[in-house]
């Protein structure tokens, strides 16, 4: 839900009455992601999308129906050979879709609209829903910002909030998006989950999934070296929603002029630069400058923080040599076989624009676990 923020932010502000559908689980080949939200107002204007077009009309009048009701349903899309003409995916896959009313004047709505106006100006925040278990729980919701405490409730007991609130606060400082399984009571569940509502230990109580949405701050993509490569891996990155730095310790190259498209351009030694900063776990390193004496100090240090993607661009004759010397640096073969270099997707590239293309590839790619194998006569899947 928190994927469309903007516009739920100004419905918020404007005191609209709407229902949101949220995909709160995918199976097999589904367009779209848990978390991603289709939202319909009381004056039929909609907004977002679950599905990529497939069933984006029965979602809109589940919305329809659920402001009607005001009760928060789920329910199932998937795909029937035996009826050409049911509602489902294209694709063969599988999705789940938490409808739930938002009126204004409501404890919920209020929560709601805390949880878009902090995504909406790019504040960190965590908003976490019941999406399955006893009925009576079904759509709670609790809203956690990144500097301070939760509000709201899942309806359930203050063990299941403070339990909950647990583990927004870890997804929220990974920044991610999942579902999570606990007992109405915060202990982890017997059983259930979607599809076993109910079920659990008794001594934890009934089973509870949990969609726990985060909306962080842009990833940060680091390009060091104030080359042309990097001025289109810089618009690529930007492209991709990474806050993107150049960094070179040239003055003379390391200009904003030439990398309009870099949210800032630092004039620094990059080993010096990498050290001032505090990186988390979705920031990605690219290293073009292929020059020793930066990239050296540079690899054994970016090598060793526990980022999601460190590239060196060179020859394969220069990627052996720096080996060699990130070895003789003491850097370890663990630590080395993180380092994708020669950097970016065998893609044929020549000029800087098919080689961000390439890059990015490979940074997309390791982050999803993809192959980077042609689809074309592929046997993996196309949606993780």
């Amino acid at each position: 839900m928190l994927d469309i923020a903007a516009e739920l932010h100004r419905w918020c502000e404007e005191e609209r009455d709407f229902a949101v559908a949220t995909v709160v689980a995918v199976s097999g080949s589904a367009p779209r992601s848990p978390g991603a939200a289709l939202a319909v107002d009381a004056r039929g204007e909609a907004v977002g999308s679950v599905s990529g077009g497939c069933v984006e009309g029965a979602v809109y009048e589940l919305c329809q129906e659920a402001m009607d009701s005001g009760r928060s349903v789920v329910e199932r899309f998937g795909y029937s050979d035996e009826d050409a003409f049911a509602v489902g995916l294209t694709c063969g896959g599988v999705i789940d879709v938490l409808v739930t009313p938002v009126r204004a004047g409501s404890g919920v709505y209020a929560l709601y609209a805390d949880a878009v106006a902090a995504a909406a100006r790019g504040s960190a925040v965590a908003l976490t829903r019941v999406v399955e278990g006893p009925e009576e729980l079904l759509g709670g919701a609790m809203c956690l910002p990144a500097d301070g405490a939760a509000s709201g409730t899942l309806g359930g007991s203050a063990a299941l909030d403070e339990t909950a609130a647990a583990h927004a606060r870890a997804l929220l400082d990974a920044g991610r998006t999942a579902t999570v399984e606990t007992g109405t009571e915060g202990g982890p569940p017997g059983a259930g989950g979607l599809g076993a509502a109910g079920e659990g230990d008794p001594l934890c109580g009934p089973a509870v999934t949990l969609l726990v949405e985060s909306s962080a701050p842009p990833p940060r993509m680091l390009v060091f070296g104030a080359i042309d490569f990097a001025g289109a891996l810089a618009r690529t990155g930007a492209f991709l929603g990474y806050r993107v730095t150049v960094c070179d310790a040239r003055p003379v190259f390391a200009t904003a002029a030439r990398f309009p498209d870099a949210d800032e351009v630092v004039v620094e030694w990059p080993h010096r630069y990498l050290d001032s900063q505090e990186l988390d776990a979705r920031t990605v390193v690219c290293v073009l400058t292929h020059d020793t004496k930066f990239d050296v100090p540079l690899l054994e240090r970016a090598l060793r923080l526990p980022v999601a993607y460190v590239g060196a661009m060179g020859s394969r004759r220069t990627h052996l040599a720096r080996l060699e010397q990130l070895r003789e640096a003491g850097v370890g073969e663990a630590e080395l076989e993180r380092l994708h270099s020669p950097i970016g997707l065998d893609l044929g590239a020549r000029t800087p624009e098919e080689t961000a293309v390439s890059i990015a590839a490979e940074i997309v790619a390791a982050r999803h676990g993809g192959t980077g194998v042609p689809l074309t006569g592929a046997h993996t899947p196309i949606h993780r």
